[in-house]
């Protein structure tokens, strides 16, 4: 599989991300459902914490990627939903600073939603992945 960025202006990399890429090659793809800071059992974690569910909910997006034989760095798209867009941004960091170690830069769209699917979930994480 190849990747190739594809950025027309620069500005998304200081944010960690490609404005797209193309993958070629035999590929295989993985589109993964939301994942949010919930434990094992799908009960919501960390009540008011953003940075804590932002990293929980990367936790079960690798968990996920790892089940299919895939890494962070397989990510070629990433979705971020969050209830407060001001605050996810102010802890952003952890989240880039974990798709940098992976050697990452996926396409992502960050929407600001009203709730998401129980009322304590301040953050969910789409992905897909191509290997």
């Amino acid at each position: 599989m190849e990747r190739s960025a594809v950025n027309p202006v620069e500005w998304s990399l200081r944010f960690g991300f490609n404005q797209g890429e193309i993958v070629s090659g035999e590929t295989r793809t993985l589109y993964c459902a939301g994942q949010a800071a919930t434990n094992a059992d799908g009960e919501p974690q960390h009540e008011g914490d953003m940075a804590a569910q932002l990293e929980l909910s990367l936790d079960n997006l690798e968990g996920v990627l790892q089940e299919a034989g895939m890494t962070l760095a397989d990510l070629v798209r990433l979705n971020v939903y969050t209830t407060d867009v001001d605050l996810l941004t102010r802890n952003y960091g952890a989240l880039a600073s974990r798709l940098a170690a992976a050697g990452v830069r996926p396409p992502s769209t960050l929407l600001g939603v009203e709730r998401l699917a129980f009322p304590t979930m301040m953050v969910e994480l789409e992905g897909t992945a191509v290997a």
